[in-house]
This record gives C-alpha cells, sequence and structure tokens, in this order.
C-alpha cells in the first residue's frame, strides 16, 4: 500500500530540486502543525491537476464498476426515480471525495518534503519530538530580530537551551 502511495505522489506532485530555505521550512512546519494551508511554492512543489484527473478516475471505476454490477439488476427491478436520485448522490460524493483525495495527497506531500528538509537542517533531532519545539521558536523569531545569516545558529541554540531546561 505505501508503494502505491508514493507512486500516485510521485505521479501528482512535481518536485523541485532546489534545496528548501530554513525560513520556509519552519514557517511551513508551523502552518502544518497549525493543520494550516501551507504555498507549495515554500517547499518546492506544483500539483498536476492533468494527472490527479486521471489517477482519480481510475480509483473511481476500481471503486464505481463493481458497485454498478452489484446494484444494476435491482435498480431495474425499482422505480427510476430511485435510480436518478442515486445518481445525482454518486455524482455529488465522486466531487466530494475529489476535493477531499486533493487535499489528503497534497497534505502527504507537504509532510514529506517538511520531513525531508528537516532532515538536512536538523538531523540529529527527530521531526516528531521537535516539531512542536520549532513552531515556537518560529513564532518568537519577529520578536528577537534574527537576521538570515545567524538564523540556523539561533534555531539551534534554542533547541539546545529547551533539551537543557527539560
Amino acid at each position: 500500500m505505501q508503494k502505491i502511495k508514493e507512486w500516485i505522489l510521485k505521479k501528482l506532485f512535481k518536485v523541485s530540486n532546489q534545496p528548501v530555505n530554513l525560513l520556509d521550512l519552519l514557517e511551513a512546519n508551523a502552518l502544518y502543525n497549525e493543520k494550516m494551508s501551507i504555498d507549495p511554492a515554500k517547499l518546492h512543489f506544483k500539483f498536476q491537476e492533468f494527472n490527479a484527473y486521471l489517477i482519480f478516475a481510475v480509483l473511481c471505476a476500481i471503486v464505481l464498476v463493481p458497485l454498478i454490477l452489484l446494484t444494476h439488476s435491482g435498480f431495474q427491478i425499482v422505480d427510476f426515480h430511485f435510480s436518478i436520485i442515486s445518481a445525482i448522490g454518486v455524482t455529488a460524493a465522486i466531487f466530494i471525495f475529489f476535493d477531499m483525495f486533493k487535499i489528503y495527497t497534497r497534505k502527504s506531500m507537504t509532510k514529506k518534503l517538511i520531513k525531508k528538509a528537516w532532515d538536512e537542517y536538523f538531523p540529529c533531532f527527530e521531526y516528531e519530538r521537535y516539531s512542536k519545539l520549532l513552531e515556537e521558536i518560529y513564532h518568537k523569531l519577529p520578536k528577537h530580530m534574527i537576521s538570515k545569516p545567524n538564523l540556523e545558529s539561533y534555531v539551534l541554540e534554542q533547541i539546545i537551551q529547551n533539551e537543557q531546561k527539560e
């Protein structure tokens, strides 16, 4: 199942080879922890709409064809109004699930790219353990007016100071 998910993500998103900026990583991490939408440009990826339609159409066919085969004879017997109402319901469900599919895949890709960038900047610190701490540090940055060249050392110092407190 994981291989299928990785294949789908690979087909749905175009990812740049450019490294993610530390400030963009901190912002993306904070927004992700707050369950907010993250600008794909911050993490250097782009959603490929056409591929999304194709993949979702295949997934719908896998689910709907057996369902249609099972229910077709039943709908022939009952009043045709039920089949019209069910067709409207299925159509609405397809549009709703497509939006959910896009949101889920985008969140999955966002988390994957945040973890990848995390491993580049903070290889000695586990993402799951320190992501909330980095969110707090990111929110404190405007108060301390840290320049970009000093940002990485400031963040690492804050992590270490927090570790010493605990």
